[in-house]
């Protein structure tokens, strides 16, 4: 995310998402990470912010031992697929525990 968001393109993985996205197709993004909520939540709120970006709503992971970590919630993976196809985020975003 924070290549992404940082426009950092450095690996075949993200120059294959910024050639997605340089053709206007949407791209969907399933975050799991242990600082979604701290160090990374500034890369988090520039994609959600920019065009075709669309993200598979998160929740906090285990909030007493791991504060900042998100994981996606599977169940919403292909619903957000069909949103993202007609240019729309799924909501919400962050889901409740």
């Amino acid at each position: 995310m924070a290549k992404l968001a940082n426009d950092i393109i450095d690996t075949p993985a993200v120059m294959a998402a910024k050639s997605h996205l340089r053709n206007q197709n949407p791209l969907v993004i399933a975050p799991s990470t242990n600082n979604g909520l701290s160090g990374n939540a500034v890369n988090i709120g520039k994609l959600l912010n920019m065009k075709n970006y669309y993200f598979v709503p998160f929740k906090q992971d285990n909030p007493i031992s791991k504060p900042n970590s998100i994981v996606f919630d599977a169940s919403y993976i292909i619903k957000t697929l069909e949103y993202a196809l007609e240019g729309k985020q799924i909501q919400p975003i962050l889901l409740q525990l």
